[in-house]
């Protein structure tokens, strides 16, 4: 039997990165796309509940939720595939999803989403800005797959990769990495209408990260694709020792 991958991601189900993802995953299993409406960049693990979503098919095994994308991974699991996937493949993501962004990605957080279901799963993005060279992605895309499949991922990890957004023919390889650190200088604006009221601007602002080699911003910026695995489990498991031993009453 054929592996069934779910496919979705948090540019909306009419990207042209989901649409290759989707192409590149049909190479490996059978295909369900489950994809929000529009875009929902920045959603993080949002999941819906104070409204109903709704499904439609738009073509047969794409399904458009007018939803988040950890809706669009639940609701595929449990309602539109015939079966539980054997992979989840998020992307491929119009930009990167590198660092502390992480934490507010809806494309990395239905990969999570699709691990905390039991699913393997991985995110995928391209790390630069317009035009997107997504055919650039798809044989790291396949070759991830292929090896998830082959060698299941430990308990509530899942994989996070970065492809830089360059020629193929460019891209020196991929590389282990660990999540790095980034940080956006001056990211909040503060501008005034013509009429002069006051409003703020989420973005914008010049990342600044560390510099170490073994970090995946680091990696992305030598021209390699970052493969970063992650982990569910948040506990600072060093500082509960710490506390075990200090903490009082």
């Amino acid at each position: 039997m054929r592996p069934l991958i779910l496919v979705t991601n948090d540019d909306g189900v009419h990207s042209h990165g989901i649409t290759a993802l989707q192409n590149a995953m049909k190479e490996i299993g059978d295909v369900y796309v489950v994809a929000p409406d529009r875009e929902r960049s920045a959603v993080g693990h949002a999941l819906t509940l104070h409204r109903p979503l709704k499904a439609e098919e738009i073509r047969e095994t794409v399904f458009s939720v007018n939803g988040t994308p950890t809706d669009c991974v639940a609701l595929g699991i449990h309602k539109i595939l015939p079966r539980k996937p054997d992979l989840i493949a998020s992307g491929i993501n119009k930009g990167s999803n590198l660092g502390d962004d992480i934490t507010y990605s809806g494309t990395v957080s239905a990969a999570m989403e699709g691990t905390l279901l039991g699913v393997p799963s991985f995110a995928i993005s391209m790390a630069g800005d317009r035009p997107f060279l997504f055919e650039s992605a798809l044989p790291f895309a396949q070759k991830i797959a292929r090896y998830i499949l082959d060698k299941p991922l430990q308990p509530d990890t899942f994989i996070n990769m970065n492809v830089p957004n360059i020629q193929l023919s460019k891209i020196k390889g991929m590389r282990l990495t660990r999540q790095g650190k980034r940080v956006y200088d001056n990211a909040m604006q503060e501008l005034f209408s013509p009429g002069g009221e006051q409003y703020y601007w989420i973005g914008g602002g010049k990342p600044v990260w560390d510099s170490d080699e073994e970090n995946d911003i680091q990696a992305v910026i030598s021209s390699y694709v970052s493969v970063t695995p992650l982990h569910l489990d948040l506990t600072n498991y060093t500082v509960l020792e710490e506390l075990k031993t200090r903490w009082r009453d």
